[in-house]
Order: C-alpha cells, then sequence, then structure tokens
C-alpha cells in the first residue's frame, strides 16, 4: 500500500449556517466520501478495492475568504488481495486538517475553494484472510500531505450544495508473519 492516493468526493451537503462565508461563519458539510486507493508496493503487487462512507466537514472561515477544515468520516473498509485471492481486510479513518482559500467575495452565489493540508490516517482491525488467514496483519498509520478543491453554490441563504475532491498521500507498511510490504 505504498503511496495509496484515495480520492475523496463529498456530494449534496448542506450547512445550517449562513451561505455568505463570512469572518467567524462555521460551515457544516455532510455527503458521501469516496476512497479510491492508487497502490503500489514491493515486494509484491497488491490490489485494494475502493470504499465508500458517509463524510463530515466543518469549516471555520478565518475571513471572508480563509477558512480551516476538518474532515472525519465512518470507517473505510478496504479488502487487500494478492494474486486476485484476498489476504487481508482493513479498516482505517483519515483526519484531514485543512486550510482553504475561498474565491468571490462573500456574498457570492457560488464559491469555489482550494485547500492544502495535512492528513493522518488511522489503520485497524486488520485481518489476515485467505492464504494470511490466522496470520497477524499489521498497517502502520501514516501522515502525508493532502490537497482539495471544491465548489459551494447557494440554494439560499442558509443552504448550499457542495461537491470537493480531495487527495491524500497515505504511505504506509503492512507488517505480516512472512514479512513486511513497502506501499
Amino acid at each position: 500500500m505504498k503511496k495509496i492516493l484515495p480520492l475523496m468526493i463529498a456530494a449534496a451537503v448542506t450547512s445550517p449556517f449562513a451561505m455568505a462565508h463570512q469572518a467567524g461563519d462555521i460551515l457544516v458539510r455532510g455527503g458521501l466520501a469516496f476512497v479510491s486507493p492508487q497502490e503500489s508496493s514491493t515486494p509484491v503487487e497488491l490490489e485494494i478495492n475502493d470504499n465508500m462512507q458517509l463524510g463530515l466537514t466543518l469549516s471555520y472561515m478565518i475571513t471572508d475568504n480563509w477558512g480551516v477544515e476538518l474532515l472525519a468520516a465512518t470507517p473505510f473498509s478496504h479488502s487487500v488481495k494478492l494474486g486476485g485471492s484476498e489476504v487481508a481486510k482493513i479498516k482505517h479513518l483519515p483526519p484531514t486538517l485543512m486550510g482553504q482559500y475561498y474565491f468571490g467575495d462573500a456574498q457570492s452565489k457560488v464559491r469555489p475553494y482550494v485547500g492544502i493540508g495535512v492528513n493522518y490516517t488511522t489503520f485497524f482491525d486488520e485481518e489476515g484472510r485467505g492464504a494470511l488467514s490466522g496470520t497477524d496483519v499489521k498497517v502502520d498509520d501514516s501522515w502525508g500531505v493532502a490537497g482539495q478543491v471544491g465548489i459551494d453554490m447557494a440554494i439560499n441563504d442558509r443552504w448550499f450544495v457542495n461537491g470537493s475532491a480531495w487527495i491524500m498521500d497515505i504511505d504506509t507498511d503492512v507488517h505480516t508473519a512472512v514479512g513486511t510490504i513497502n506501499t
């Protein structure tokens, strides 16, 4: 699972707070988060499936154009395959903190934005399957850079629809009784 680069997409999210995106506002977004690992590993090549979960972000507007956002989600679950056969099942949580820049002014009905930040991914409930059934499997937690592009579109003064794409560099190692796989 070296350099897993998941793409996270949140869609159809709303906020009970004002759309204006002014300094001091809190934006709440909820929706679906999709993780699509782009895996490369040595000395063997692993395959890791995609997963979709519920996602939630909280943003605080520091100024009318600058914000900070925290991403949370329900646990993602992935099947890990080697040569087409499942060898492990893993779960992870990728809390991510972003600094964001919102284009336009506080009264704009459409607010595109970009963000950069840090991701901490914690892995848990690792389980050997198939050829690794009964074998201890441990996936190291990971720190990495994250990037984001998104857009908020006002429905009215209190609700908006959001779409965003995230990319996260999750670089980890998988440890088993038969050796370590660098990902």
